[in-house]
């Protein structure tokens, strides 16, 4: 077997024209299992070759605790794809989730990844049951509990919950998965006895995080069956009302889908009402936020004036630049104070208004700053040009949930 042919090294701009170009209609779905698998290494291999026969796109981990995938199948193949998996004991008759929303553009190539875990939850598995999972409960019994006065808790990260969740739900503040299972267990101590219902975005997360806290001492813990994605599909199937507000964030080109029609956030760069979640595009720093259509046409879809300057330069200009400098949102994946994004906005302004430039001596020798490319007469003002087409990095959304 050529393993060198086993992966997809082609530059995102070009894997979206190649999309664009297949033309068929594709369905969007994701599962997860947790099974004891050997020779994952093996295995990757020969799913790899498989799938990819079958025009499969997606991001799927596995390790020898089981398999998480989110994928986008050809229409046509999934019956291909379903037998595929049937075929083998370990994945036969997983359930699927189909997407809520899905525009065939939710994947632009097949990632398939061998990792330590099938999500990085930073827990030791040897220090509680992670078999002793929380009650599973529908769409209709998940809103009945709710009403009923249970205690509804959010165990996705900080920003997924920004643009959509359940009415009164506590929204952890930490951005990892790790993180938020401690902050809940921190701020619910006092109430060990409640009767606690878990959600997050297709189930798997809340397998582990309900174990844990049966462990920590939880006497009533249950979870939403099939996450979000789910709920969503019984919702329609038997005509219930909805309790989840607003979008449902997730790992691929899409970044959401929406649930419902509500608006439960606002943009963080001008405070109006707005759920549009998007990376900025300056390439260092692609850090997730809420932005509104018009800041960004005014930030050329960057989160600050400074990488809107950057973004603007020429694609060569701006690759030199980037040399050797890390990515943002490798330390933080999102904005997480709003206000003080608004604050470095109007400082920025203010210097750029009286500077001409945020970056007046570009390192490298590159020369010209942005400011005076634009007097040049070679780019137009900041926030005038979309050069989003020629500098095509892809979205970071490196931790695949569920």
């Amino acid at each position: 077997m050529d393993l060198h042919r086993l992966r997809n090294l082609h530059r995102p701009d070009i894997l979206r024209e190649r999309l664009e170009r297949e033309g068929v209609p594709r369905t969007t779905l994701s599962f997860y299992r947790y099974v004891r698998l050997s020779e994952v290494e093996d295995l990757r291999h020969v799913l790899y070759a498989e799938w990819d026969s079958l025009g499969v796109l997606g991001r799927i981990y596995i390790s020898q605790e089981g398999i998480n995938a989110q994928v986008s199948v050809p229409t046509t193949n999934l019956a291909a794809f379903r037998a595929a998996l049937d075929a083998r004991e370990a994945f036969a008759n997983v359930p699927w989730k189909i997407a809520v929303e899905d525009d065939g553009k939710s994947f632009l190539k097949l990632i398939l990844k061998v990792k330590n875990k099938i999500v990085a939850d930073g827990l030791a598995d040897d220090a509680f049951d992670v078999t002793n999972v929380g009650e599973h409960l529908d769409a209709r019994t998940f809103n009945r509990k709710m009403e009923e006065g249970a205690l509804v808790i959010d165990m996705r990260n900080n920003y997924e919950c920004l643009i959509g969740h359940f009415e009164g739900a506590y929204l952890p503040k930490a951005d990892t998965f790790r993180g938020a299972i401690e902050e809940v267990k921190e701020v619910m101590k006092e109430k060990k006895n409640a009767e606690v219902l878990l959600y997050c975005t297709g189930g798997i997360r809340c397998e582990k995080a309900s174990a844990y806290l049966k462990h920590e001492g939880f006497t009533n813990v249950a979870q939403l069956h099939g996450g979000i994605i789910d709920y969503a599909r019984q919702l329609k199937a038997e005509g219930l009302r909805s309790k989840y507000l607003g979008q449902n964030f997730v790992f691929d080109e899409r970044l959401a889908e929406r649930i419902t029609d509500d608006v439960v956030s606002t943009c963080m760069q001008c405070g109006t009402s707005c759920d549009r979640i998007t990376n900025c595009h300056e390439a260092t720093c692609n850090m997730l936020l809420v932005q509104c259509e018009a800041c960004a046409a005014k930030y050329a879809d960057c989160c600050s004036p400074s990488c809107r300057e950057i973004h603007l330069l020429p694609v060569e200009v701006q690759r030199a630049w980037r040399k050797g400098r890390s990515t943002r949102s490798t330390k933080t994946k999102a904005v997480s104070d709003p206000e003080g994004l608004r604050r470095r906005i109007r400082e920025e302004e203010e210097l750029l208004a009286l500077n001409g430039s945020l970056h007046p001596s570009i390192p490298g020798g590159i020369g010209e700053s942005a400011s005076d490319l634009v007097r040049a007469g070679d780019l137009p003002p900041s926030g005038l040009m979309d050069i989003s087409n020629q500098n095509p990095n892809g979205r970071d959304i490196s931790h695949p949930h569920q």
